[in-house]
């Protein structure tokens, strides 16, 4: 039936009946009031829980005659770990815990049992049928009769007290009632053995929660650091490691060969490289035989394909030797190091659904992992595995941002290069620019010379009267080309001298509706003979600003002397003039419109350009007229614009100049 376990110490008898002497045949209570003393006296001495319970057990099989004792505690909810304190008499040795088992089998021929209680529940019986199936395997006795009580302590069993005869025993009444005597005071030591639990499992709760807030406080220190992602690893690891006790912490980082691990079906193990990146031992013995073996494919490690398809949850080996059919078919890369190190506890780094690595813990005997420590595990691993994409991301963008840098640096390089070079180009243009200037102003005032004595000669002949008509016709010609030529000159003297010296405007009281009268006058013919008219919006009341009366003149005439060069036939052009004040702001605005062909977008940026004409203009000209005009506009701190409006249902356009000119107080001249 069952199997039973022999003792580990051998107590003499004499010296049993020596240290506990109890004399059961005086008067009827002094029997048990002295062992009721003794056991006191046990439970206020001893000095550890096993202890007490070992001499109690000695105190009653002695003084109960019996073969055998044994003390057995009830798991409560403090703890689930049972004691048992056996002893045995004659040759028999005194048992703690079972620790040393014995080949011989001895069965339970007749199994009667008798309780010292007379009132008995299920849950007494099932107590007592299982203390006697635990604390009874380590008696080597051939079991014929058995007197047993459960102890109760705050109403709940916590303990099992039998009394064994290796022969048929008929139990005494007295025996029955000193059993039950002793109940209470046996009662307390199971207590004080459940107390001490109590206090050892707390005690070792707290230095776990210790080491716990010490390995994360750690933990987080170290991803806190500026340390390399390995050297980061290696220390994660070996507070992990030394946190948990364990004999050996590897970590395993995993290097995909397939890209296209994102879309991996399911139970599908990708190619990929396991690496060992950091490891610690409790021993100084190294597991890892050469630097060879730190790497493997996981396709040639069953341990990791199955941590690899356990979605996140650890894989957990209490000990590989005990399970010889996982043992053969389980294949096992060299680097764990598998017959030293057989209990194996392997948790992967995942994060998004990718497994980046492993952490995994080996002791050299088997291990019942608790569920704090796979929960610490589990963080520890969550963390392991952010420190990593980070790492990895910042080295990605630390890449990204070198690679920037660099571009951006080159960049600024040709830029300065190229800024030198412009500089350099700018300044010989503007040395180009001074030479053009100055050679222009030296043929111009050439030029003028020689033709003004031209128009002179030819006004003398024609004043002596010695011309015929025909003579007298190439000479008018001749002396309208000189004056053209010398007003060119002028006007590009002038341009010069606007460009090169900013003076300021020589200020007058100028009447500008008697000024845009007269030159109407004059310009009333020129327009007349091409069949365009010119009409006067001119203000009520008298208009007086103060400005240059020359530059005035002169910007009006080119005005109108280009409307009437591009204005159609039959055509009216307009010249209006207002006076705005608003706020602070006083302003004379003038605008001359007229009737012809559009000026594009592209002529509008550069109609006021030397030298620049409109595209297909066949009207004569050096293009200089409108430049003059916006370089003395300029001159006199106004501006000027030029606006193209179509006519609808024409292909023709109403071209209209703006010239507005600052009003000038006398204060301010």
């Amino acid at each position: 039936m069952n199997k039973f376990l022999s003792p580990s110490k051998h107590l003499d008898e004499a010296d049993l009946q020596k240290q506990y002497s109890v004399k059961l045949m005086q008067h009827p209570e002094e029997p048990v009031y002295q062992l009721i003393q003794e056991i006191n006296k046990i439970i206020a001495n001893s000095s550890t829980p096993t202890r007490m319970l070992q001499d109690v057990a000695k105190v009653l099989g002695v003084a109960f005659k019996v073969d055998g004792c044994s003390l057995v505690t009830v798991s409560g909810e403090v703890s689930s770990e049972t004691i048992i304190a056996n002893w045995c008499a004659r040759d028999h040795s005194e048992l703690s815990g079972g620790d040393e088992i014995f080949p011989i089998e001895q069965h339970l021929d007749v199994a009667v049992m008798e309780c010292a209680s007379e009132t008995l529940s299920i849950e007494d019986v099932s107590t007592i049928q299982k203390s006697l199936a635990i604390g009874h395997q380590s008696l080597p006795l051939t079991i014929k009769a058995v007197l047993a009580i459960s102890t109760r302590f705050g109403s709940k069993n916590n303990g099992v007290i039998s009394l064994i005869k290796s022969q048929p025993y008929i139990w005494r009444e007295s025996e029955k009632q000193l059993l039950k005597a002793v109940e209470s005071c046996c009662a307390i030591a199971f207590s004080q053995v459940a107390q001490a639990q109590q206090i050892a499992a707390q005690n070792q709760y707290l230095r776990t929660s210790v080491q716990h807030q010490s390995l994360i406080k750690q933990l987080t220190i170290i991803s806190r650091s500026n340390l390399e992602l390995n050297q980061m690893l290696q220390l994660a690891l070996t507070s992990t490691a030394e946190a948990l006790e364990t004999d050996r912490g590897l970590l395993i980082l995993l290097k995909y060969t397939d890209p296209l691990f994102r879309n991996r079906p399911k139970k599908q193990i990708l190619k990929a490289k396991a690496s060992v990146v950091g490891e610690w031992n409790k021993k100084t013995e190294n597991f890892l035989i050469n630097q060879s073996e730190t790497s493997f494919f996981i396709s040639d490690c069953g341990l990791c394909q199955r941590a690899f398809l356990n979605s996140g949850k650890p894989l957990i080996i209490n000990d590989i030797n005990d399970d010889t059919d996982l043992k053969d078919t389980l294949t096992v890369a060299p680097v764990f190091a598998i017959e030293a190190l057989p209990a194996v506890l392997l948790m992967p780094l995942e994060i998004q659904g990718k497994v980046l690595g492993f952490l995994v813990l080996q002791q050299s005997v088997a291990r019942n992992w608790q569920s704090a420590e796979l929960n610490i595990v589990q963080m520890v691993c969550a963390q392991l595995s952010n420190t990593i994409i980070q790492t990895q991301t910042l080295r990605q963008v630390q890449t990204l941002v070198d690679e920037r840098t660099a571009q951006l640096q080159r960049s600024l390089e040709v830029q300065a290069r190229l800024y030198e070079i412009k500089r350099q180009q700018t300044e010989q243009l503007q040395r180009l620019n001074d030479l053009k200037d100055e050679f222009l102003s030296n043929i111009s005032d050439r030029l003028r010379h020689p033709l003004t004595r031209i128009r002179l000669a030819i006004r003398n002949l024609r004043q002596m009267g010695q011309l015929n008509e025909r003579q007298t016709k190439y000479a008018h010609m001749i002396e309208q080309d000189c004056t053209d030529e010398i007003n060119l000159i002028n006007d590009l003297l002038k341009l010069q001298a606007l460009a090169t010296h900013n003076e300021r405007p020589q200020l007058e009281t100028t009447d500008i509706n008697a000024r845009i009268r007269d030159l109407a006058t004059i310009f009333d013919t020129k327009l007349a003979e091409k069949g365009i008219r010119l009409s006067l919006n001119l203000p009520d009341s008298p208009l007086t600003v103060q400005t240059e009366a020359e530059s005035f003149d002169r910007i009006l005439q080119e005005l109108l002397t280009n409307a009437s060069k591009y204005s159609e036939h039959d055509t009216v052009v307009h010249l209006e003039v207002t006076h705005q004040l608003n706020q602070q702001l006083d302003q004379v605005i003038i605008k001359v419109s007229n009737i012809g062909r559009g000026i594009s977008q592209e002529e509008a940026t550069y109609i006021f350009d030397r030298f620049r004409r409109g595209q297909g203009r066949w009207t004569p000209g050096a293009g200089v007229g409108l430049a003059l005009v916006k370089s003395l506009v300029q001159h006199l701190n106004g501006s000027i614009a030029v606006e193209s409006m179509p006519i609808e249902d024409s292909s023709l356009c109403t071209i209209c100049f703006t010239l507005t000119l600052p009003q000038f107080s006398d204060q301010d001249d």
